[in-house]
Protein backbone atom coordinates (compact mmCIF):
# COMPACT_ATOMS: atom_id res chain seq x y z
CA UNK A 1 0.00 0.00 0.00
CA UNK A 2 1.65 3.25 -1.11
CA UNK A 3 2.00 6.29 1.90
CA UNK A 4 0.29 9.46 0.76
CA UNK A 5 2.60 12.43 -1.11
CA UNK A 6 2.55 15.13 1.37
CA UNK A 7 4.01 18.85 -0.13
CA UNK A 8 5.13 21.27 1.73
CA UNK A 9 4.54 24.87 0.33
CA UNK A 10 7.53 26.79 -1.73
CA UNK A 11 9.64 30.00 -1.10
CA UNK A 12 7.49 31.72 -3.30
CA UNK A 13 4.23 30.84 -2.38
CA UNK A 14 5.32 31.65 1.61
CA UNK A 15 6.18 34.86 -0.14
CA UNK A 16 3.00 35.81 -1.71
CA UNK A 17 1.17 34.35 1.39
CA UNK A 18 3.37 36.64 3.93
CA UNK A 19 2.70 39.62 1.65
CA UNK A 20 -1.20 39.00 1.21
CA UNK A 21 -1.36 38.93 4.96
CA UNK A 22 0.45 42.40 5.19
CA UNK A 23 -1.55 43.91 2.85
CA UNK A 24 -4.43 42.70 4.66
CA UNK A 25 -3.13 44.06 8.01
CA UNK A 26 -2.14 47.48 6.32
CA UNK A 27 -5.43 47.41 4.93
CA UNK A 28 -7.39 46.81 8.34
CA UNK A 29 -5.12 49.77 9.94
CA UNK A 30 -6.15 52.41 7.90
CA UNK A 31 -9.54 51.05 8.32
CA UNK A 32 -9.16 51.18 11.95
CA UNK A 33 -7.47 54.74 11.83
CA UNK A 34 -10.35 55.90 9.71
CA UNK A 35 -12.79 54.87 12.17
CA UNK A 36 -10.90 55.90 14.60
CA UNK A 37 -10.60 59.50 13.22
CA UNK A 38 -14.36 59.34 12.26
CA UNK A 39 -15.25 58.82 15.93
CA UNK A 40 -12.86 61.36 17.43
CA UNK A 41 -14.59 63.87 14.67
CA UNK A 42 -17.58 62.89 15.42
CA UNK A 43 -17.54 63.42 18.99
CA UNK A 44 -16.11 66.86 18.27
CA UNK A 45 -18.75 68.00 16.55
CA UNK A 46 -21.37 70.08 18.98
CA UNK A 47 -24.32 67.95 19.16
CA UNK A 48 -26.39 70.47 20.27
CA UNK A 49 -28.86 73.42 17.90
CA UNK A 50 -27.32 76.13 20.21
CA UNK A 51 -23.84 74.99 20.14
CA UNK A 52 -23.80 74.17 16.24
CA UNK A 53 -25.25 77.64 15.69
CA UNK A 54 -23.07 79.48 18.19
CA UNK A 55 -20.33 77.65 15.91
CA UNK A 56 -21.16 78.36 13.05
CA UNK A 57 -21.70 82.19 13.64
CA UNK A 58 -18.39 82.32 15.17
CA UNK A 59 -16.85 80.84 12.02
CA UNK A 60 -18.78 82.88 9.54
CA UNK A 61 -17.79 85.86 11.25
CA UNK A 62 -14.13 84.40 12.14
CA UNK A 63 -13.86 84.03 8.28
CA UNK A 64 -15.55 87.46 7.37
CA UNK A 65 -12.77 88.95 9.86
CA UNK A 66 -9.88 87.20 8.45
CA UNK A 67 -10.97 88.71 4.47
CA UNK A 68 -11.24 92.02 5.62
CA UNK A 69 -8.07 92.29 7.71
CA UNK A 70 -5.68 90.97 4.83
CA UNK A 71 -7.37 93.29 2.55
CA UNK A 72 -6.69 96.12 5.18
CA UNK A 73 -3.05 95.28 5.71
CA UNK A 74 -2.47 94.84 2.25
CA UNK A 75 -4.16 97.92 1.18
CA UNK A 76 -2.03 99.37 4.19
CA UNK A 77 0.84 98.19 3.33
CA UNK A 78 0.86 99.62 -0.68
CA UNK A 79 -0.14 102.97 0.83
CA UNK A 80 3.09 103.06 2.95
CA UNK A 81 5.09 101.74 0.65
CA UNK A 82 4.04 103.82 -2.17
CA UNK A 83 4.55 106.76 0.05
CA UNK A 84 8.05 105.80 1.17
CA UNK A 85 8.72 105.28 -2.89
CA UNK A 86 7.83 108.55 -3.79
CA UNK A 87 9.90 110.10 -0.86
CA UNK A 88 13.10 108.13 -2.88
CA UNK A 89 11.88 108.79 -5.63
CA UNK A 90 12.04 112.27 -5.36
CA UNK A 91 15.59 112.52 -3.82
CA UNK A 92 16.85 110.42 -6.41
CA UNK A 93 15.18 112.54 -8.97
CA UNK A 94 16.72 115.72 -7.13
CA UNK A 95 19.96 114.12 -6.66
CA UNK A 96 20.02 113.32 -10.72
CA UNK A 97 19.34 116.55 -11.89
CA UNK A 98 22.51 117.80 -9.55
CA UNK A 99 24.64 115.02 -11.12
CA UNK A 100 23.17 116.28 -15.03
CA UNK A 101 24.03 119.64 -13.87
CA UNK A 102 28.08 118.91 -12.78
CA UNK A 103 27.24 120.15 -9.21
CA UNK A 104 27.47 116.76 -7.47
CA UNK A 105 29.09 116.95 -4.24
CA UNK A 106 31.52 113.72 -2.62
CA UNK A 107 29.02 114.25 0.50
CA UNK A 108 25.23 114.35 0.06
CA UNK A 109 22.54 115.98 2.45
CA UNK A 110 19.76 113.42 3.63
CA UNK A 111 16.28 114.55 3.32
CA UNK A 112 13.99 113.61 6.00
CA UNK A 113 12.69 109.73 4.96
CA UNK A 114 15.72 108.73 3.45
CA UNK A 115 18.35 106.33 4.39
CA UNK A 116 21.27 106.90 2.09
CA UNK A 117 22.47 108.19 -0.88
CA UNK A 118 24.92 106.68 -3.72
CA UNK A 119 26.38 107.57 -6.39
CA UNK A 120 27.91 105.42 -9.10
CA UNK A 121 29.56 105.77 -12.22
CA UNK A 122 29.74 103.21 -14.96
CA UNK A 123 32.76 101.91 -13.67
CA UNK A 124 31.16 101.29 -10.07
CA UNK A 125 33.36 103.92 -8.74
CA UNK A 126 31.43 105.51 -5.72
CA UNK A 127 31.29 109.49 -6.71
CA UNK A 128 29.38 110.57 -4.17
CA UNK A 129 27.40 109.66 -0.87
CA UNK A 130 25.66 110.38 1.61
CA UNK A 131 27.60 110.67 5.35
CA UNK A 132 26.63 107.33 6.56
CA UNK A 133 28.26 105.19 3.93
CA UNK A 134 31.52 106.68 3.74
CA UNK A 135 33.83 103.97 3.04
CA UNK A 136 31.44 101.33 2.22
CA UNK A 137 31.90 99.75 -0.98
CA UNK A 138 29.21 100.03 -3.72
CA UNK A 139 25.74 98.70 -4.01
CA UNK A 140 25.56 95.73 -6.59
CA UNK A 141 22.49 94.03 -7.75
CA UNK A 142 21.87 90.39 -6.14
CA UNK A 143 18.53 89.46 -8.62
CA UNK A 144 15.16 90.79 -9.05
CA UNK A 145 12.10 90.89 -6.87
CA UNK A 146 8.52 91.34 -9.14
CA UNK A 147 10.07 92.66 -11.76
CA UNK A 148 12.38 95.00 -9.56
CA UNK A 149 16.10 94.60 -8.54
CA UNK A 150 17.07 93.65 -4.85
CA UNK A 151 20.42 94.83 -3.27
CA UNK A 152 22.65 93.36 0.08
CA UNK A 153 22.67 95.80 2.15
CA UNK A 154 24.32 93.57 4.87
CA UNK A 155 27.60 95.63 3.81
CA UNK A 156 25.89 99.42 4.40
CA UNK A 157 25.19 97.99 7.67
CA UNK A 158 21.37 98.37 7.19
CA UNK A 159 19.63 95.20 8.54
CA UNK A 160 16.31 96.30 8.63
CA UNK A 161 13.77 96.30 5.79
CA UNK A 162 14.66 98.84 2.76
CA UNK A 163 12.88 100.47 -0.30
CA UNK A 164 15.84 101.13 -2.92
CA UNK A 165 15.11 103.61 -5.91
CA UNK A 166 17.78 103.46 -8.84
CA UNK A 167 18.30 106.54 -11.18
CA UNK A 168 20.15 106.47 -13.98
CA UNK A 169 21.33 110.16 -15.46
CA UNK A 170 24.30 111.60 -17.95
CA UNK A 171 26.76 113.69 -16.26
CA UNK A 172 29.68 115.70 -17.98
CA UNK A 173 31.52 112.67 -16.47
CA UNK A 174 29.86 110.08 -18.28
CA UNK A 175 26.37 108.28 -17.54
CA UNK A 176 26.30 107.58 -13.32
CA UNK A 177 23.74 105.78 -11.32
CA UNK A 178 21.91 107.12 -8.36
CA UNK A 179 20.95 104.71 -5.48
CA UNK A 180 18.41 105.98 -2.76
CA UNK A 181 17.40 104.02 0.26
CA UNK A 182 14.47 104.79 2.37
CA UNK A 183 13.62 103.13 5.25
CA UNK A 184 9.93 100.54 5.61
CA UNK A 185 11.12 100.79 9.78
CA UNK A 186 7.65 102.89 9.85
CA UNK A 187 5.56 100.83 7.61
CA UNK A 188 6.81 97.62 9.26
CA UNK A 189 6.22 99.19 12.64
CA UNK A 190 2.20 100.50 11.51
CA UNK A 191 1.71 96.79 9.87
CA UNK A 192 2.66 95.30 13.06
CA UNK A 193 0.85 97.76 15.33
CA UNK A 194 -2.59 97.49 13.16
CA UNK A 195 -2.36 93.90 12.90
CA UNK A 196 -2.02 93.79 16.62
CA UNK A 197 -5.18 96.02 16.91
CA UNK A 198 -6.69 93.72 14.27
CA UNK A 199 -6.18 90.65 16.37
CA UNK A 200 -7.46 91.83 19.60
CA UNK A 201 -10.41 93.49 17.82
CA UNK A 202 -11.36 90.63 15.91
CA UNK A 203 -10.60 88.68 18.92
CA UNK A 204 -13.22 90.52 21.09
CA UNK A 205 -15.86 90.33 18.18
CA UNK A 206 -15.88 86.77 18.29
CA UNK A 207 -16.28 86.67 21.89
CA UNK A 208 -19.37 89.39 21.48
CA UNK A 209 -20.60 87.34 18.41
CA UNK A 210 -20.30 84.11 20.68
CA UNK A 211 -21.59 85.16 23.52
CA UNK A 212 -24.61 86.92 21.70
CA UNK A 213 -25.35 84.20 19.32
CA UNK A 214 -25.15 81.59 23.00
CA UNK A 215 -27.55 83.88 24.63
CA UNK A 216 -30.04 84.78 21.87
CA UNK A 217 -30.13 80.68 20.99
CA UNK A 218 -30.34 79.74 24.25
CA UNK A 219 -33.43 82.59 24.91
CA UNK A 220 -35.16 81.08 21.43
CA UNK A 221 -34.93 77.80 22.32
CA UNK A 222 -36.32 77.69 25.83
CA UNK A 223 -40.05 77.72 24.61
CA UNK A 224 -38.68 74.46 22.60
CA UNK A 225 -37.27 72.73 25.65
CA UNK A 226 -40.11 73.72 27.57
CA UNK A 227 -42.53 72.49 24.86
CA UNK A 228 -40.40 69.46 24.75
CA UNK A 229 -40.29 68.53 28.34
CA UNK A 230 -44.25 69.28 28.58
CA UNK A 231 -44.62 66.74 25.56
CA UNK A 232 -42.57 64.29 27.37
CA UNK A 233 -44.20 64.41 30.71
CA UNK A 234 -47.99 64.04 28.71
CA UNK A 235 -49.45 60.05 29.18
CA UNK A 236 -52.34 58.53 27.24
CA UNK A 237 -53.83 59.74 30.77
CA UNK A 238 -53.10 62.91 30.67
CA UNK A 239 -54.09 64.84 26.93
CA UNK A 240 -55.69 67.65 28.56
CA UNK A 241 -52.31 68.81 29.16
CA UNK A 242 -51.44 71.89 27.10
CA UNK A 243 -47.85 72.81 25.86
CA UNK A 244 -46.86 76.49 27.03
CA UNK A 245 -47.58 79.03 24.19
CA UNK A 246 -45.03 81.75 23.56
CA UNK A 247 -46.26 85.41 23.14
CA UNK A 248 -46.08 86.14 19.64
CA UNK A 249 -46.42 84.95 16.18
CA UNK A 250 -42.92 83.82 15.07
CA UNK A 251 -42.57 79.97 14.56
CA UNK A 252 -42.23 78.83 17.93
CA UNK A 253 -45.35 80.28 18.54
CA UNK A 254 -46.94 78.61 15.64
CA UNK A 255 -45.05 75.05 16.57
CA UNK A 256 -46.90 75.73 20.30
CA UNK A 257 -50.47 76.44 18.39
CA UNK A 258 -50.38 73.17 16.29
CA UNK A 259 -49.06 71.17 19.21
CA UNK A 260 -52.05 72.34 21.44
CA UNK A 261 -54.34 71.94 18.23
CA UNK A 262 -53.06 68.24 17.81
CA UNK A 263 -53.65 67.35 21.31
CA UNK A 264 -57.06 68.83 21.48
CA UNK A 265 -57.56 66.24 18.55
CA UNK A 266 -55.98 63.56 20.35
CA UNK A 267 -58.11 64.30 23.39
CA UNK A 268 -61.38 64.43 21.10
CA UNK A 269 -60.79 61.19 19.56
CA UNK A 270 -60.00 59.33 23.06
CA UNK A 271 -62.85 61.12 24.31
CA UNK A 272 -64.92 59.26 21.04
CA UNK A 273 -63.33 56.06 22.08
CA UNK A 274 -63.87 55.91 25.65
CA UNK A 275 -67.65 56.70 24.82
CA UNK A 276 -68.43 54.31 22.23
CA UNK A 277 -66.67 51.49 24.25
CA UNK A 278 -68.70 52.75 27.10
CA UNK A 279 -72.06 52.86 24.66
CA UNK A 280 -70.78 49.62 23.16
CA UNK A 281 -71.00 47.73 25.93
CA UNK A 282 -74.12 49.15 27.30
CA UNK A 283 -75.62 48.29 24.22
CA UNK A 284 -74.25 44.88 24.28
CA UNK A 285 -74.78 43.87 28.09
CA UNK A 286 -78.81 44.61 27.38
CA UNK A 287 -79.50 42.44 24.51
CA UNK A 288 -76.75 39.67 26.36
CA UNK A 289 -78.68 39.47 29.31
CA UNK A 290 -81.79 39.02 28.22
CA UNK A 291 -81.17 36.13 25.94
CA UNK A 292 -79.80 34.71 29.01
CA UNK A 293 -82.56 35.15 31.17
CA UNK A 294 -84.59 33.81 27.90
CA UNK A 295 -82.66 30.79 27.55
CA UNK A 296 -82.70 29.70 31.34
CA UNK A 297 -86.67 30.20 31.46
CA UNK A 298 -86.51 27.83 28.32
CA UNK A 299 -84.33 24.86 29.59
CA UNK A 300 -86.42 25.08 32.91
CA UNK A 301 -89.86 25.93 31.34
CA UNK A 302 -92.15 22.32 31.52
CA UNK A 303 -94.67 23.99 28.60
CA UNK A 304 -92.96 23.01 24.96
CA UNK A 305 -95.06 26.29 23.49
CA UNK A 306 -94.01 28.16 25.73
CA UNK A 307 -90.42 27.05 25.26
CA UNK A 308 -90.76 27.32 21.56
CA UNK A 309 -92.09 31.42 21.70
CA UNK A 310 -89.19 31.94 24.19
CA UNK A 311 -86.42 30.28 22.00
CA UNK A 312 -87.61 32.38 18.94
CA UNK A 313 -87.50 35.38 21.27
CA UNK A 314 -84.15 34.64 21.75
CA UNK A 315 -83.40 33.74 18.20
CA UNK A 316 -84.52 37.42 17.92
CA UNK A 317 -81.95 38.77 20.41
CA UNK A 318 -79.64 36.75 18.77
CA UNK A 319 -80.24 38.73 15.13
CA UNK A 320 -79.99 42.09 17.12
CA UNK A 321 -76.56 41.27 18.03
CA UNK A 322 -75.49 39.95 15.19
CA UNK A 323 -76.49 43.28 13.32
CA UNK A 324 -74.99 45.40 15.99
CA UNK A 325 -71.51 43.44 16.11
CA UNK A 326 -71.47 44.32 12.24
CA UNK A 327 -72.85 47.57 12.88
CA UNK A 328 -69.39 47.51 15.06
CA UNK A 329 -67.13 46.18 12.89
CA UNK A 330 -67.97 48.18 10.14
CA UNK A 331 -67.34 52.09 11.99
CA UNK A 332 -63.77 50.00 12.94
CA UNK A 333 -63.21 49.40 9.59
CA UNK A 334 -64.32 53.07 8.33
CA UNK A 335 -62.37 54.46 11.29
CA UNK A 336 -58.94 52.76 10.06
CA UNK A 337 -59.49 53.69 6.74
CA UNK A 338 -58.95 57.73 7.33
CA UNK A 339 -59.00 60.16 4.95
CA UNK A 340 -58.32 57.78 2.04
CA UNK A 341 -61.39 58.23 -0.69
CA UNK A 342 -61.99 55.19 -2.50
CA UNK A 343 -62.31 55.87 -6.19
CA UNK A 344 -63.86 53.14 -8.17
CA UNK A 345 -66.49 54.48 -10.73
CA UNK A 346 -69.99 53.81 -9.09
CA UNK A 347 -73.18 54.30 -11.08
CA UNK A 348 -75.18 55.68 -8.44
CA UNK A 349 -78.06 55.73 -10.40
CA UNK A 350 -78.30 52.07 -11.28
CA UNK A 351 -77.55 51.88 -7.33
CA UNK A 352 -80.51 53.59 -5.74
CA UNK A 353 -82.51 51.92 -8.35
CA UNK A 354 -81.37 48.48 -7.38
CA UNK A 355 -81.80 49.02 -3.81
CA UNK A 356 -85.34 50.55 -4.19
CA UNK A 357 -86.74 47.93 -6.00
CA UNK A 358 -84.87 44.86 -3.72
CA UNK A 359 -86.81 46.34 -0.52
CA UNK A 360 -89.82 45.00 0.76
CA UNK A 361 -92.56 47.52 0.70
CA UNK A 362 -93.71 46.62 4.44
CA UNK A 363 -94.09 48.38 6.43
CA UNK A 364 -93.93 51.52 4.08
CA UNK A 365 -93.71 51.71 0.04
CA UNK A 366 -90.99 54.09 -1.53
CA UNK A 367 -91.40 56.26 -4.58
CA UNK A 368 -88.58 56.58 -6.62
CA UNK A 369 -87.60 59.06 -8.76
CA UNK A 370 -84.52 59.06 -10.98
CA UNK A 371 -84.31 61.43 -13.42
CA UNK A 372 -80.79 61.68 -14.49
CA UNK A 373 -77.88 59.11 -14.89
CA UNK A 374 -75.30 60.12 -11.92
CA UNK A 375 -71.61 58.41 -11.61
CA UNK A 376 -69.26 59.23 -8.17
CA UNK A 377 -66.32 57.57 -6.97
CA UNK A 378 -66.09 55.31 -4.28
CA UNK A 379 -67.02 52.06 -3.24
CA UNK A 380 -70.38 50.60 -4.03
CA UNK A 381 -70.69 48.37 -1.26
CA UNK A 382 -70.36 51.13 1.41
CA UNK A 383 -72.88 53.85 -0.68
CA UNK A 384 -74.98 50.85 -1.02
CA UNK A 385 -75.11 50.52 3.03
CA UNK A 386 -75.53 54.24 3.18
CA UNK A 387 -78.60 54.07 1.51
CA UNK A 388 -79.81 51.09 3.31
CA UNK A 389 -79.50 53.07 6.60
CA UNK A 390 -81.39 55.77 5.16
CA UNK A 391 -83.89 53.90 3.68
CA UNK A 392 -84.46 51.77 7.12
CA UNK A 393 -84.74 54.99 9.55
CA UNK A 394 -86.77 56.94 6.76
CA UNK A 395 -89.72 53.10 6.94
CA UNK A 396 -88.70 52.97 10.49
CA UNK A 397 -90.30 56.38 11.47
CA UNK A 398 -92.83 57.20 8.39
CA UNK A 399 -96.18 57.28 8.50
CA UNK A 400 -97.33 56.26 5.35
CA UNK A 401 -94.64 56.65 1.99
CA UNK A 402 -91.33 57.24 1.56
CA UNK A 403 -89.86 58.92 -1.16
CA UNK A 404 -86.35 58.48 -2.71
CA UNK A 405 -85.35 61.59 -5.35
CA UNK A 406 -81.77 61.46 -6.78
CA UNK A 407 -80.79 64.93 -8.97
CA UNK A 408 -77.70 66.39 -10.01
CA UNK A 409 -77.16 70.05 -8.73
CA UNK A 410 -76.83 72.41 -11.87
CA UNK A 411 -74.45 74.73 -10.00
CA UNK A 412 -71.57 72.38 -8.74
CA UNK A 413 -72.43 69.26 -10.67
CA UNK A 414 -72.92 67.09 -7.17
CA UNK A 415 -75.10 64.43 -6.96
CA UNK A 416 -78.21 65.11 -4.49
CA UNK A 417 -79.26 61.99 -3.09
CA UNK A 418 -83.15 63.10 -0.87
CA UNK A 419 -84.97 60.70 1.26
CA UNK A 420 -87.83 62.12 3.05
CA UNK A 421 -90.72 60.03 5.17
CA UNK A 422 -93.85 62.25 6.15
CA UNK A 423 -93.32 60.97 9.71
CA UNK A 424 -92.78 63.70 12.76
CA UNK A 425 -90.28 66.09 11.76
CA UNK A 426 -86.65 66.30 13.60
CA UNK A 427 -85.87 69.33 15.99
CA UNK A 428 -83.61 71.62 14.75
CA UNK A 429 -81.81 70.98 18.45
CA UNK A 430 -81.48 66.97 17.87
CA UNK A 431 -80.17 67.46 14.04
CA UNK A 432 -76.60 66.86 14.70
CA UNK A 433 -76.97 64.33 17.71
CA UNK A 434 -78.96 61.91 15.84
CA UNK A 435 -75.83 61.71 14.05
CA UNK A 436 -73.94 60.60 16.84
CA UNK A 437 -73.21 56.80 17.64
CA UNK A 438 -75.79 54.95 20.01
CA UNK A 439 -78.00 57.94 20.39
CA UNK A 440 -82.11 57.20 19.96
CA UNK A 441 -84.58 60.55 20.15
CA UNK A 442 -87.31 57.87 21.31
CA UNK A 443 -84.93 54.66 22.79
CA UNK A 444 -87.99 52.47 23.64
CA UNK A 445 -89.24 52.78 20.35
CA UNK A 446 -86.44 52.55 18.54
CA UNK A 447 -84.85 49.51 20.51
CA UNK A 448 -88.15 47.88 19.98
CA UNK A 449 -87.98 48.31 16.02
CA UNK A 450 -84.83 47.12 16.15
CA UNK A 451 -82.54 49.87 15.88
CA UNK A 452 -79.43 50.26 17.47
CA UNK A 453 -78.19 53.96 16.76
CA UNK A 454 -75.51 53.32 14.81
CA UNK A 455 -77.19 54.03 10.99
CA UNK A 456 -77.35 57.44 11.15
CA UNK A 457 -73.51 57.52 12.12
CA UNK A 458 -72.11 54.92 9.58
CA UNK A 459 -74.05 56.68 6.96
CA UNK A 460 -72.35 59.87 7.87
CA UNK A 461 -68.81 58.36 7.95
CA UNK A 462 -69.20 56.77 4.60
CA UNK A 463 -70.43 60.06 3.48
CA UNK A 464 -67.41 61.50 4.70
CA UNK A 465 -64.94 59.15 3.79
CA UNK A 466 -66.63 59.67 0.28
CA UNK A 467 -66.01 63.33 0.66
CA UNK A 468 -69.72 64.44 0.83
CA UNK A 469 -72.12 65.46 3.67
CA UNK A 470 -75.25 64.46 5.38
CA UNK A 471 -77.91 67.12 6.47
CA UNK A 472 -81.48 67.12 7.61
CA UNK A 473 -83.75 69.64 5.89
CA UNK A 474 -86.56 71.14 6.72
CA UNK A 475 -90.19 70.08 4.50
CA UNK A 476 -93.84 70.88 5.42
CA UNK A 477 -94.99 67.12 5.34
CA UNK A 478 -92.12 65.47 7.40
CA UNK A 479 -88.58 65.26 6.94
CA UNK A 480 -85.43 64.68 4.37
CA UNK A 481 -82.30 63.68 4.94
CA UNK A 482 -80.24 65.30 1.99
CA UNK A 483 -76.81 63.63 0.91
CA UNK A 484 -74.41 65.30 -1.20
CA UNK A 485 -71.69 63.73 -3.46
CA UNK A 486 -69.05 65.08 -5.30
CA UNK A 487 -69.16 63.64 -8.80
CA UNK A 488 -65.39 63.61 -9.16
CA UNK A 489 -62.03 62.80 -6.75
CA UNK A 490 -61.43 66.13 -5.69
CA UNK A 491 -60.95 66.23 -1.89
Amino acid sequence: MAEPEQTTPGPSRLGTVSAARRRVRAALHRLTGRSRAATLIHRLVPRSVRARTTLAACASVAVVLLAASAVVLLLLRLNLERTVETVARDQARAVARLAAAGRLTPQLPLRPGTDFIQVVDARGRVVAQSQNLTGRPALTPTGAHNRHRTYNLDALGQKHHQRVTTVTTITPAGPVIVHVGASLRTADAAEDLTTAALTALSALLLFTVGALTWRTTGRALRPVEAIRAEVAAISDRGLDRRVPAPRGDDEIARLADTMNAMLERLEAAGARQRRFIADASHELRSPLAVLRTQLEVALTHPDPEVRNALVAGALEDTERLQALSADLLLLARLDATGQSRPDEAVDLTELVRTTVTARSTDPHPVALHTPCDITVPGNALWLGRLLTNLLDNAQRHAHRTVTVRLTADPATGDAVLDIANDGPPIASAYREKIFERFTRLDDARSRDDGGTGLGLPIALDIATLHGGTITVEDTPDGTTFRTRLTTSTRG
